[in-house]
């Protein structure tokens, strides 16, 4: 009897773990004997490209791949089929949804069903795509933990760990230099990295897009620190924060995305808090793309193998239209709606920033 054969794509930003995700899976269908597990290459790129770009996944390609960083099957935020970036005849792009096509396409290959890997831009195609006949399930990831349905995304834990270990290390110099230091992350409109890192790091500010700050508030922090003699102040600042009736910082994405960058507030901060008068030196670090790359932590190797292992066994349960989750510390199935209706933001009001504010944080209110 033939096998079945199982194809995994990986989209949206690149982020630890997701080799360990792809060999979750591949050593849990090894293990069942009933199917044959196939990549594609750069998203669902890889069914898009004459030939289809899609390589078997074997066991001497996926061996001992959990500890690399990135992803073997490549990534991309540009092969959304909802939006499938088409040039016309003048040359200009606009997009088309061909989540239909897609569908029929993977079907013709052959494939009996999906496994995509990512965050909420992914997890809306899967849903796209299930909606439109493909047995789909979903594996959570992205740095930013903003995805619902699941406590936790793989990636997450690595990222913030890279965020404190370069924070401690700018609070050293912000300290021999009575500087003040601005250190900008990840998050798009989630704070979740810049909460942690703060309440990790022993930061005196904290800047999320959940919590709009005043820069009065900011200044009269600032000048306390130096009035008490301490003479520095390390603030973290997330990419989507902005002030009270302000913006967020942002530029339009490149041909053929859908998606705007984010980057640059921390300078913007740093003008700011010039323009009302802050007189000591002001340094700023934007740690970009440092935070996604390199080595997954031991947290996240685990939560993406598990999470690759789970939702194999989804695929072999028939458990279609659903994510694999990490709620309460355990691995369920979450509706793909559910987990792709909101985005998971920090909660003003929850523990975790009434803990920082009790750690003598400032949020700028």
């Amino acid at each position: 009897m033939s096998k079945k054969k199982l194809l995994i794509a990986t989209g949206g930003g690149d982020c630890p773990g997701l080799n360990a995700v792809i060999r979750g899976i591949c050593k849990r269908a090894k293990k069942s004997k009933e199917w044959d597990v196939y990549g594609s290459k750069e998203a669902f790129n890889g069914v898009w490209s004459e030939p289809p770009y899609i390589i078997p996944l074997t066991s001497k390609r996926t061996a001992g791949i959990h500890v690399k960083g990135g992803t073997i099957l490549k990534t991309t935020n540009k092969a959304d089929p909802l939006h499938y970036p088409v040039k016309d005849e003048s040359g200009n792009v606009k997009f088309e949804d061909r989540t239909k096509e897609l569908v029929e396409r993977i079907k013709d290959l052959g494939f009996d069903a999906v496994i995509n890997i990512g965050g909420d831009g992914s997890q809306r195609i899967s849903k796209a795509l299930y909606d439109h006949g493909l047995p789909v399930v979903g594996v959570p990831k992205t740095i930013d933990n903003d995805l619902a349905g699941t406590d936790m995304t793989f990636g997450f834990q690595t990222a913030v760990q890279i965020a404190t270990d370069s924070f401690d290390k700018l609070v050293t110099t912000a300290e021999s230099h009575h500087r003040v230091m601005i250190m900008e992350v990840m998050g798009r409109d989630a704070g979740w990295i810049a909460l942690h890192t703060a309440i990790a790091g022993g930061a005196e500010i904290c800047l999320i897009p959940e919590i709009p700050y005043d820069i009065n508030k900011l200044v009269k922090r600032i000048e306390s620190r130096y009035e008490k003699g301490r003479g520095f102040v390390n603030i973290v600042i997330a990419e989507g924060a902005k002030p009270k009736d302000g913006t967020v910082v942002s530029r339009e994405g490149e041909v053929g995305s859908k998606h705007v960058k984010l980057g640059g507030v921390a300078f913007e901060l740093s003008s700011q808090l010039k323009e009302v008068g802050v007189r000591a030196e002001i340094r700023e670090t934007v740690l970009g793309h440092v935070q996604r790359g390199g080595t997954p932590s031991a947290f996240d190797r685990v939560l993406a193998s598990a999470f690759g292992v789970r939702a194999f066994e989804m695929v072999m349960d028939g458990a279609f239209g659903k994510m694999v989750a990490f709620v309460n510390n355990d691995f369920v199935e979450v509706p793909l709606d559910a987990a792709t209706k909101e985005n998971k933001v920090v909660n003003p009001e929850g523990f975790l920033v009434q803990a920082a504010k009790g750690l003598g944080i400032s949020f700028g209110i």
